[in-house]
């Protein structure tokens, strides 16, 4: 097989594969868009269709035909929004719902919020640690907000019953709290009295990083036996705003003994509700950095779902909850569950730690790592270790492409051997062209012949770009899901490694105050890898037929245009790893008498016979590039 299509045949491959995003994502957001649009319309058009939902729905016990009827000071749990409640869109409407409720303070190292005393969610989450923008003035990123108001994200605990007849705890119950601040080293009780002898009590801890520790637990001063099952929820309205990437899984998740299950938005608006029994694992809803998820006891039988519906407005609402097993409460006992909940950044130590420490089941796939988990996990933990050493992620990322690069250095170092073999060759194989013409079965016959007289193999150049693609592959991916690469700066104008090359050379890298649109976006990080992209080919042995030729020379500026909206820290790897390969390439060839136009300038232990070397340049034909 002629080397050149092998070569073409790869890199279109691989142009397709890294262009997908660019030419095929856009629409299928759109599309999505455009139906989640025409189903409302179609809601609109039948309200006999839409069913209306209330805040949160309770899991409910086995045997349980309702809920129970409300007792006085107490509602049905839980109750239906009032329509024409205020809807949270700006930070001082979400501040006068937070007003609208007594809370208990929230405040940690890495959390700010509160939680409501009335239904005792966990409903106002501010981070820290994490800003919206790079601007340190833009605001802190709001992870939940409360139930009362649009978009609310909110985490409950409580307790169901198939006996209508006992009152529990809903979102308008009251809680008594023993103190005003919920901080690490001072947990809070909440406590509940339902005035039929039940007294609910709920202490609620927290570390000093994501996770509140819930303990439940129920005094019985009655003369009658109860069972109770507590469960847990989180709930989510309005669809969130997605990348739409196939690469990345934002929406419901969870591992379900032992096994990991992903769940888009728009597959649970098809199927409304998916149940799943399980022993131990967790489940949550995750965002590209952000994950809120509930941690049971991970020896308990858990029967748990993911939930679709309509409220009275039309409005989305995306639930995931688990059931537990009944507890029962003998007269003047006691029983008491704790279970956790994680709502912070999905950063990958800590939720490793929380694996270890905690046994959650495969917490650490809340980060979407993806088919090369082996290997982009691995890649993330020696550019951390290189950025602990260095103090950056893009010097980390130089470092990581040379030790790469001397992993893999025997192998180059055979294939650019072998490329340089070729570059001698190439008057000759220039010569078999011409011979044969358009005689393409004897060209092709005449040249494996040659390449078996030079002991040449035609196919040994493609081995270090073959070896870089699942490199390559696994880095994107660490910069694309990693939190600690967001808001990642480098020196001079890259503030973000995460994120694209925010300069463009179609207005002089920002001397002309014009703005130029998405597509024409070619920074200085693109452009010089396009450059070296270039120079590389330049040292390669170049494809005999002119139309290839002509292909190959038109490569490095698709490739350029086609990762300019790659994160930048991908593309300083690309051209760093050019010039690497520049670098080694040029070395090898000069030892082995190789110019770079293809010429023999000496003669070197391992090169093409002298004497087959002379007759090509005796035939004054072709030289390479």
């Amino acid at each position: 097989m002629d080397q050149r299509n092998l070569i073409l045949a790869f890199v279109i491959s691989a142009a397709i594969l890294f262009g997908w995003n660019f030419f095929f994502e856009k629409p299928r957001i759109d599309q999505a868009r455009q139906t989640a649009e025409l189903k409302k319309a179609e809601q609109a058009a039948n309200p006999s269709a839409i069913v209306p939902a209330p805040l949160a729905t309770i899991p409910q016990a086995p045997g349980a035909a309702g809920v129970a009827p409300p007792a006085p000071g107490a509602a049905q749990a839980p109750t239906a929004p009032v329509v024409g409640a205020p809807q949270v869109s700006t930070a001082s409407q979400r501040s006068a719902v937070l007003r609208q409720a007594p809370r208990l303070t929230l405040n940690s190292p890495r959390l700010r919020g509160s939680i409501q005393l009335k239904g005792g969610q966990i409903d106002d989450l501010i981070l820290a640690d994490y800003r919206e923008t790079l601007d340190p003035e833009s605001p802190n990123i709001t992870l939940l907000s409360p139930a009362q108001g649009a978009k609310s994200y909110f985490a409950q605990f409580g307790w169901s019953s198939s006996d209508r007849s006992i009152v529990l705890p809903n979102d308008n119950t009251l809680w008594t709290a023993n103190n005003t601040t919920l901080s690490p080293k001072r947990p809070v009780t909440l406590s509940w009295n339902n005035g039929q002898g039940l007294i609910f009590s709920r202490t609620v801890a927290l570390d000093d990083n994501y996770v509140f520790t819930v303990t439940q637990q129920v005094q019985n001063n009655s003369d009658k036996a109860v069972t109770l099952f507590p469960y847990g929820l989180i709930s989510r309205s309005e669809t969130p705003e997605t990348l739409g990437f196939f690469i990345l899984h934002e929406g419901l998740l969870g591992v379900f003994d032992g096994q990991l299950k992903e769940l888009d938005y728009d597959d649970l608006q098809d199927s409304g509700k998916i149940e799943q029994p399980t022993k131990g694992g967790w489940l949550g809803i995750t965002d590209k950095y952000w994950l809120v998820a509930l941690l049971p006891d991970q020896k308990a039988q858990l029967q748990t779902a993911f939930r679709h519906t309509l409220d009275a407005k039309k409005i989305d609402k995306y639930q995931v909850d688990y059931l537990g097993a009944g507890q029962i409460l003998s007269p003047r006992g006691t029983v008491a569950v704790t279970n956790r909940l994680f709502a912070g950044a999905k950063e990958v130590n800590l939720l490793d730690d929380y694996l270890e420490k905690l046994q959650i089941a495969r917490f650490d796939l809340a980060i979407d790592f993806g088919w090369f988990y082996f290997l982009t996990k691995p890649i993330f933990y020696a550019l951390e270790y290189f950025y602990r050493l260095l103090g950056n992620f893009g010097l980390a990322i130089l470092l990581l492409t040379v030790i790469i690069k001397l992993l893999f250095f025997p192998l180059a170092n055979k294939s650019y051997k072998a490329m340089s073999r070729l570059k001698l060759l190439q008057p000759k194989m220039v010569a078999l062209k011409d011979r044969y013409g358009d005689d393409k079965a004897k060209q092709n016959e005449a040249m494996m012949r040659l390449y078996k007289e030079e002991k040449v193999n035609p196919a040994a150049g493609c081995l270090p770009m073959l070896v870089q693609i699942p490199v390559f592959f696994a880095l994107y991916k660490v910069l694309f899901v990693s939190i600690e690469m967001r808001q990642a700066p480098f020196y001079g104008w890259i503030q973000d490694l995460s994120a694209p090359d925010p300069t463009s050379m179609f207005n002089l890298f920002g001397l002309i105050p014009w703005g130029p649109p998405e597509f024409l976006l070619i920074g200085a990080w693109p452009l010089l890898m396009g450059i070296t992209m270039f120079l590389q080919q330049k040292l390669n042995p170049a494809p005999a037929d002119p139309m290839q030729a002509k292909i190959f020379m038109m490569l490095p500026i698709v490739f350029t245009f086609m990762l300019a909206r790659f994160p930048a820290g991908l593309v300083i790897y690309w051209a760093w790893n050019n010039v690497l390969s520049i670098t080694q390439q040029w070395v090898i060839m000069r030892r082995m008498g190789v110019s770079a136009s293809g010429q023999a300038i000496g003669t070197a232990a391992g090169t093409v016979k002298a004497g087959s070397t002379a007759k090509a340049k005796g035939k004054g034909k072709g030289k390479a590039d």
